[in-house]
């Protein structure tokens, strides 16, 4: 792409300055239809050895952020769990009744009448429909460790997915490490699901077997087999980070046709945890797949940091401490340059991928040893401070004698 005369930069727009890429020959196609969210923070997240259960206050506060954020649904828990468990599902449960949210509601539980039993006694407590993931284990490996047989596996399904929806409870039918099962098993796992009547059918890659190649083939022979019952049946895809691939499988998996996918804030779970929620609405927001208000993502995962004691790793994207702060000269040089124009917009492009406004975010420059004139003026003027040829050679002369950025007092003293 040429270099735009000086006359011509503004206005313009987006393709005008940034040549894309991704929009070249082999692309992810947008999905069929509108693509739905299912939050497993509370869940599946809160397995993980080193996150810790936030009080029921916390879950509260953080079912309202989901609803804002445009999340379609929200695992509650998993009634076969015990007391507390049973109590917070109710909590929840009610919160969303009483206060009218948008974002509705299932919980987990094995393919077992007693865990469904106590999903059944919420329900009619609370008096809103909490749709049951009925879970099994599908791949060979897994049915050998447990001494499963088939037709045992085929009976608890037959007997869990029937007692559900015979009381008007929408059943998703959920094998667990589906990315490891044979397409034989699987048939017939859904196809008797289905054939009791689960309204959904689950592809969970729980172990983050898979790559975007293996989401992508799963989800076209999951479509294959619903598409013989002949019954509109959805299908959802839960995937895991072992591999580093958790966004990118679920993203395959919407492109390919899956119509829910699940995810954690901040990716949390067992081992490497789920795929990052966070992380793929950003994604699908920059694809344009979805149009949902994002600005309140940061309190969304600033708030499961805080309560899990989940830190977030500096480097983290969008959310980190650094993702939009930088002490490299160059780099502020092309920043500060585009804010001197009185443009925001281009501000946030011209070294960043993601852009922050996006997100309720702002770049932020900083001063340490990899840093040039344009950080030191810059610092300075945003923080109230008249530059000064003196000012600016005496931090920067700070700066490059340390092997980190220069805290703000440090600043202000070399500043007087």
């Amino acid at each position: 792409m040429s270099p735009l005369p000086e006359e011509t930069m503004a206005p313009y727009s987006h393709r005008d300055l940034i040549y894309d890429w991704n929009d070249m020959g082999e692309t992810l196609p947008p999905p069929l239809r509108a693509t739905q969210f299912d939050d497993e923070t509370l869940r599946d997240g809160l397995q993980a050895p080193s996150v810790k259960t936030p009080p029921i206050e916390e879950k509260i506060r953080l079912l309202h952020l989901m609803d804002e954020l445009g999340i379609h649904t929200v695992d509650l828990g998993l009634p076969g769990a015990g007391p507390v468990h049973i109590e917070h599902i109710t909590r929840l449960a009610r919160e969303i009744r009483d206060q009218k949210l948008k974002i509705a509601a299932n919980a987990a539980c094995r393919t077992m009448l007693a865990d469904v039993e106590p999903l059944v006694k919420v329900i009619d407590a609370v008096g809103i429909p909490i749709e049951a993931c009925t879970f099994i284990g599908s791949s060979p490996i897994r049915r050998y460790v447990e001494d499963w047989s088939l037709d045992a596996m085929l009976k608890n399904i037959e007997a869990s997915v029937s007692f559900a929806a015979k009381r008007g409870i929408p059943v998703m039918m959920v094998t667990e490490d589906t990315t490891r099962a044979d397409p034989e098993t699987l048939t017939k796992l859904y196809t008797t699901a289905i054939e009791c009547g689960a309204k959904r059918i689950c592809l969970s890659d729980t172990v983050g077997h898979a790559t975007p190649s293996g989401a992508k083939n799963l989800v076209r022979f999951a479509r294959s087999v619903v598409a013989k019952t002949g019954e509109p049946v959805g299908i959802d895809f839960h995937g895991h980070n072992d591999r580093g691939l958790g966004v990118m499988n679920a993203l395959a998996a919407a492109s390919s046709g899956a119509t829910r996918i699940h995810g954690t804030a901040l990716g949390i779970g067992e081992r490497c945890g789920n795929c990052s929620l966070d992380q793929l609405l950003v994604n699908m927001k920059l694809l344009g797949w979805i149009d949902n208000d994002l600005s309140k993502l940061k309190d969304y995962v600033d708030l499961i940091a805080r309560v899990c004691e989940v830190p977030i790793p500096v480097n983290y994207p969008v959310f980190g401490a650094d993702a939009y702060r930088t002490q490299a000269g160059v780099h502020a040089a092309a920043v500060v340059k585009a804010f001197k124009r009185g443009e925001d917009w281009l501000a946030n492009r011209v070294y960043s991928g993601v852009p922050a406004d996006l997100f309720g975010l702002k770049q932020k420059i900083e001063i340490g040893p990899m840093s040039g004139e344009h950080n030191v003026r810059f610092w300075l003027e945003q923080h109230g401070v008249t530059p000064s040829d003196e000012k600016i050679k005496a931090i920067l002369n700070a700066a490059k004698e340390h092997n980190r950025i220069l805290t703000e007092a440090e600043i202000k003293e070399l500043a007087k």
